[in-house]
């Protein structure tokens, strides 16, 4: 099966996309925005978590397992908006760490439980200052007030 837009040998080259569409795309494509605006931020958390060993997803997901009861996976990939194979994949090098331990479910032993460990909780605890410290420099900067709007409309899109 072709995919479409592909030469399928056809003798016609395709028209040209105008330069005007790309300029189009760049000043008011949502996803990019988003997008630049994400892995700008994900840098900024990344470093500021460096010293802890932790990523920003690391963090984000080490915190969604601070609980009372242990987490489902299901429910923490739709948390997280992560397919379930990619959150495993990002557990396990939290949990050959010592931060993760996965226990099996118990009304149901083909699921999967989280918990966070002594240790994941105590570096959780580390980080935190430097978490808050960098989340108000963002907040900062995009205006302490427009930081809760900004939050709400983020949430329409998911």
């Amino acid at each position: 099966m072709s995919k479409p837009g592909l030469d399928q040998g056809c003798e016609q080259a395709p028209a040209p996309l105008p330069f005007a569409v790309t300029l189009e795309v760049r000043d008011r494509c949502l996803c990019l925005f988003l997008q630049r605006a994400a892995r700008s931020l994900a840098r900024r958390f990344d470093e500021a978590l460096r010293p802890f060993g932790l990523t920003n997803g690391q963090f984000s997901l080490l915190m969604s397992l601070n609980r009372p009861e242990p987490a489902r996976l299901g429910n923490l990939a739709l948390l997280l908006a992560m397919d379930r194979t990619t959150l495993t994949a990002n557990l396990k090098p939290l949990e050959r760490r010592g931060l993760v331990r996965s226990l099996p479910d118990r009304t149901d032993a083909r699921r999967r439980r989280l918990r966070l460990t002594p240790a994941g909780r105590r570096l959780l605890l580390a980080a935190l200052p430097a978490w808050r410290r960098t989340e108000q420099a963002c907040e900062r900067q995009v205006g302490e007030a427009d930081a809760p709007r900004l939050r709400g409309l983020l949430s329409l899109l998911t």
